[in-house]
């Protein structure tokens, strides 16, 4: 590894940490015994260089993150992870929900359906007293 690309990884790790706490940790022993390059990137781009540019904060991000995977629609391992992001970086279950509603209108009901299903268990499963949207 170079000191450059040891550097976006570090820097990436860092930044998903501020995110998620061990997440990155967790995501590169996940695929440790099968493609440990590829945990590598995924640290690296996305969150090394990406999500490192001053030009969106973290909320902003997630935001956009939580609308591309419920577009995407066949995503909902990662769905749920930026789910617990975007909470974790202030983002409100009302907003989120709103979101994913959004989504409707250009990725279609079944995959704003998704959205919700996976956002109902990752509230389901989050120890914050903000409830629900109704």
């Amino acid at each position: 590894m170079t000191s450059e690309t040891n550097a976006r990884y570090l820097q990436g790790l860092a930044k998903l940490r501020e995110i998620d706490g061990q997440a990155g940790e967790h995501v590169v022993a996940s695929l440790a015994d099968i493609a440990p390059d590829f945990a590598r990137y995924l640290i690296e781009f996305p969150f090394g260089d990406i999500y490192s540019r001053p030009g969106l904060d973290l909320r902003s991000r997630e935001i956009a993150v939580v609308a591309a995977l419920t577009a995407l629609g066949n995503a909902a391992p990662q769905l749920k992870v930026h789910l617990q992001a975007a909470l974790n970086v202030g983002v409100t279950r009302e907003e989120v929900v709103e979101v994913i509603m959004q989504m409707a209108v250009y990725a279609g009901f079944p995959a704003a359906l998704n959205g919700l299903a996976a956002a109902r268990e990752v509230f389901a499963a989050t120890s914050d007293a903000e409830p629900a949207p109704a």
